[in-house]
């Protein structure tokens, strides 16, 4: 019984330990996400408003006028970017942006046998999640620490990056996979297609509304060398922002759940405790009184 004893003494006390670790990581996942939530809201209106202006844009201008970052083209050679984070700890999260990652791979597997398909990974869990999971994809790690410095300068270089191999054709198309940030609480993965730009969609009173004559100043063609890329630019900085907001988001709720569960558990493991010191005293006692029901005999 006293091995027993000592062994729930022992889950009591690792538990304990267990409990401390994952609220200290709540406490820091909670101050690194007030910092990165307010890097995204104050972002997100700003960067929403240029997507919509250089959709309507280049729905409403010809093609071969405007720029060719929305020339829809055969798919050949098609890049999926994967952003996820570089630590687990945090639920569902980078296992969810996997598994969109991985549906784009199912609907372009069969590229590989006409042309290429590439994933670019930002972010250490996809490559982890993915890498045995897509061998018909070319993977690409170059831009795998960009979480280590978010600054726009590094944000942009990718997203410069990206658009020059689309400019000279070396993609056809990209997509991205990245985590959307709405609450400490959800965080929803989301592929989106990122170049060509998609053209507005929605119904005909919005195509109407849209459907603007648009005066530009300077030239069109200096105007939009010069606003498409830096439009490009923001909004891929809001998909590693949204990223990087959910990532402590997720990992702040999957560690107070992880506490809570602790605390359940140091519970349910004092009850067994104080139960089997019970029955141990009671054994004892049991003891004392037959021997000396023994001895009056």
């Amino acid at each position: 019984m006293s091995g027993k004893l000592k062994e729930v003494r022992e889950r009591i006390s690792s538990v304990k330990s267990t409990q401390q670790i994952t609220k200290a990581m709540k406490m820091v996942s909670a101050a690194k996400l007030r910092n990165a939530q307010n890097a995204i809201t104050q972002m997100r209106p700003y960067a929403q408003k240029l997507d919509k202006m250089i959709k309507n844009i280049l729905s409403n201008i010809d093609p071969s006028e405007g720029s060719s970052f929305g020339v829809k083209r055969e798919l050949k050679n098609v890049a999926v970017v994967v952003i996820t984070s570089n630590r687990g700890l945090a639920g569902a999260f980078n296992t969810n942006i996997a598994k969109a990652a991985y549906t784009l791979y199912e609907k372009y597997e069969n590229i590989g046998n006409t042309g290429n398909l590439t994933f670019y990974f930002i972010g250490k869990k996809g490559l982890d999640n993915l890498k045995k999971r897509i061998p018909t994809a070319t993977i690409n790690t170059d831009y795998i620490d960009l979480f280590n410095d978010l600054s726009f300068d590094n944000i942009a270089e990718v997203a410069d990056n990206l658009m020059t191999a689309f400019d000279t054709s070396e993609l056809d198309h990209v997509d991205v996979c990245y985590g959307e940030f709405k609450n400490a609480g959800v965080q929803n993965p989301i592929a989106i297609q990122y170049l060509p730009v998609p053209k507005v969609q929605g119904t005909k009173q919005d195509e109407k509304s849209s459907n603007v004559d648009y005066i530009f100043e300077p030239s069109k063609k200096v105007l939009l060398d010069q606003l498409v890329p830096s439009i490009l630019q923001t909004t891929f900085q809001k998909f590693c922002l949204d990223t990087h907001a959910s990532e402590h988001g997720a990992r702040m709720t999957a560690m107070d759940k992880a506490t809570e569960n602790a605390g359940e558990l140091i519970k349910e493991l004092k009850i067994s405790y104080n139960k089997a010191r019970q029955e141990s005293i009671t054994k004892e006692i049991l003891e004392i009184v037959g021997g000396a029901a023994a001895l009056e005999n």
